[in-house]
């Protein structure tokens, strides 16, 4: 179907459900579907603009089903509006019409920020987002990145066959067209300083993320063989795969991500263990369909209780588990079955059970909260006031839209911080 045909299949809601309770940015997706409708998609990718500066990536690997079109009124009855197509063709034209993000966006340059400077420490889409929309208001902004690249986990979290390149470096560039300098190579902990960040600036947003894989806590974990799914997909650093069976652990897009590249690279047999059902696995619905069409098992509602061999990996243990919904908890708890216990033979397991901060991170001097992440107000800021923080490193929820409001809510609250201490 073609973008125009897509389009005309929204109906223009006024109560927006697909914006107001779908979408972490609130984009108005009635308003800019209206003017694909018309043929007119410069306008498009200026109503987009005020509210993302990240739409050829959102359009590409948002949870759909899970927000926007799990929201859309179409979907009631049939199949709901295309939005995540709509939203990559406008990016697309963009590029292919030759406008860029400042010949859209509108530059404030308020006065009483005039001068102002801030240091965002990571460039990922949080810290890309924060740093387009106080560059709007005219504030000095520079980025500062541990790699030669930005783009953070968009580049080393996301294989390219989920995610093309060429978008992530276009979007980069057209944020970095708006005034924002960049200095590469730069780690906190290392070659950073905290505390001269904050004598330099009048703020500091940090959004360095979370992604050290946790550990599942039983034994055989620390066998030759046992990998990492955060690392492996940052570092890309793989043993050789081929015509060996794998074993990932986790139920989420890091877990769908790790298995496709594996499989992608020679292995016999991957597994895919989740302790729930399917149907409560975070990962996005069509990364789940394109495993399975790939070949990959899923083994759900199994826990693993540990992991054996002799040095190396050479099998694990895997209890089933029944769902069982609890007093006062709105989701189904695993429960192991007893006696269910059984041995699968594996070469290689990789944990992908989310993430936590780096040593680096936990020494910075901020208060962390219970969960083990650096501790925010409602205006993102830390124990610290001048500093402010968001995306994974505070916990906040782990999709790329997800992490793009933390960072433009950050720009809003910095932004009010500056007015308040001229």
């Amino acid at each position: 179907m073609e973008i125009e045909e897509k389009a005309k299949y929204c109906l223009n809601c006024k109560l927006k459900p697909c914006s107001s309770k779908g979408c972490p940015l609130q984009n108005n997706i009635p308003e800019f579907i209206k003017q694909v409708k018309e043929n007119n998609f410069k306008q498009a990718y200026k109503e987009l603009s005020k509210t993302t500066v990240l739409p050829g990536i959102c359009g590409q690997v948002c949870p759909h089903a899970k927000q926007c079109q799990g929201n859309c009124i179409r979907g009631i009855k049939g199949e709901p509006v295309s939005i995540g197509d709509i939203e990559y063709e406008i990016f697309k034209k963009a590029i292919e019409q030759g406008y860029k993000l400042k010949d859209v966006i509108e530059m404030e340059n308020d006065k009483e920020l005039q001068n102002k400077k801030v240091a965002i420490v990571g460039g990922g889409p949080a810290g890309l987002t924060c740093a387009a929309f106080l560059a709007k208001k005219g504030i000095e902004v520079t980025i500062y990145e541990k790699y030669n690249y930005l783009g953070g986990l968009l580049i080393h979290g996301i294989p390219e066959f989920r995610l093309s390149r060429t978008i992530i470096k276009e979007t980069i560039n057209r944020i970095i067209d708006l005034g924002i300098e960049v200095k590469y190579n730069k780690e906190l902990g290392k070659n950073l300083k905290l505390e001269e960040l904050e004598k330099k600036y009048d703020a500091v947003f940090l959004c360095i993320g979370a992604n050290k894989s946790a550990k599942l806590g039983i034994n055989g974990e620390n066998l030759e063989g046992v990998y990492g799914g955060n690392e492996l997909l940052e570092y890309n650093k793989h043993p050789d795969y081929k015509n060996k069976i794998v074993c990932v652990i986790g139920g989420g897009n890091v877990a769908m991500d790790c298995s496709r590249t594996i499989k992608r690279m020679g292995a016999k047999e991957v597994n895919i263990i989740y302790r729930r059902a399917e149907e409560q696995m975070p990962a996005e619905e069509k990364e789940i369909s394109q495993a399975k069409k790939e070949g990959i098992k899923l083994l759900m509602q199994n826990n693993i209780v540990q992991i054996k061999g002799n040095k190396k990996v050479s099998k694990i243990e895997l209890i089933k588990t029944n769902l069982v919904t609890m007093e006062n908890e709105i989701r189904a708890v695993p429960l192991n079955i007893d006696g269910s216990n059984y041995e699968l033979e594996t070469d290689y397991v990789v944990v992908a059970i989310g993430g936590k901060l780096s040593k680096e991170a936990l020494e910075l001097g901020l208060e962390i909260d219970k969960t083990g992440k650096i501790k925010i107000n409602e205006k993102n800021q830390t124990s610290n006031p001048k500093i402010f923080a968001g995306g994974d490193l505070t916990g906040e929820k782990g999709t790329i839209s997800w992490a793009a409001y933390s960072g433009r809510k950050a720009a809003q609250n910095i932004e009010q911080y500056l007015k308040k201490n001229k």
